[in-house]
């Protein structure tokens, strides 16, 4: 039997990158995962059908009540939920001192509170029923301060502190836990990237698969694993 044989597990921001190797390795252990996605829909269909033709979900995260229909047809179409991965997340550059209320809305609608209202959506069924675990995707940006991301690095250090009081509130029958990935370049990195790359102790980038690893982790761990955070950035943060 497989390591997430039938679970129902939600993955958002499924279509592409970390969150599509997510949902392939839950796939492929087994996991009937629903795919969520807002505006990568030829993506997340690929990522669907990869997936032995998985359930699509589009919603946009960051209206609430779009997270709550979400949910509620989710649980429509299989009856539980099992496991969520909060994955989905939005990323910009800017100096503190232009950053707008704009520009940190955008980035804290789904960061943060899309992550909280997600993770309240999954935890009163999974309350209700026997149980589940919650993984949520954080960053190496809410372990180090980085300059010109001020307002991102706010939001995900605000899911690794969210991740240990909801840990708290929910146990025993939640575990809820988060991974910080590291460098996990897409396309060719910049210079930036570079020497984030070059500074890393392990003398390389990271994988989108070596992420889903530790989400894997984390969702067949004993619920004696709870309010935990894995860094997967090859010793960066130790620097």
């Amino acid at each position: 039997m497989a390591a997430l044989d039938n679970r129902v597990i939600v993955v958002t921001g499924a279509a592409k990158r970390i969150g599509r190797a997510i949902a392939l390795r839950l796939a492929s252990e087994g996991a009937r995962v629903a795919i969520h996605y807002n505006e990568s829909e030829e993506e997340a269909r690929k990522t669907a059908k990869e997936c032995g033709n998985a359930s699509l979900y589009r919603a946009n995260l960051a209206k609430i009540d779009a997270v709550e229909a979400l949910f509620d047809l989710i649980s429509h179409d299989y009856g539980r939920i099992d496991g969520l991965v909060n994955n989905a997340a939005r990323f910009t550059r800017i100096d503190p001192l232009d950053v707008t209320e704009a520009d940190w809305d955008f980035v804290h609608d789904i960061n943060l509170k899309a992550t909280f209202f997600c993770c309240q959506q999954a935890a009163k069924r999974m309350l209700a029923g026997d149980g589940g675990k919650i993984v949520n995707i954080s960053s190496l940006g809410a372990i180090k301060p980085w300059a010109h991301h001020a307002h991102y690095c706010a939001s995900k250090a605000g899911v690794v502190m969210l991740t240990r009081a909801l840990a708290k509130a929910w146990a025993p029958k939640i575990s809820v836990n988060t991974v910080a990935p590291g460098v996990i370049p897409f396309g060719e990195p910049d210079e930036r990237v570079k020497k984030l790359i070059a500074a890393t102790p392990a003398c390389r980038a990271g994988t989108p698969e070596e992420i889903a690893d530790a989400v894997m982790y984390f969702l067949t761990a004993t619920n004696f694993v709870t309010g935990q955070l894995i860094a997967v950035d090859g010793g960066l943060s130790q620097r």
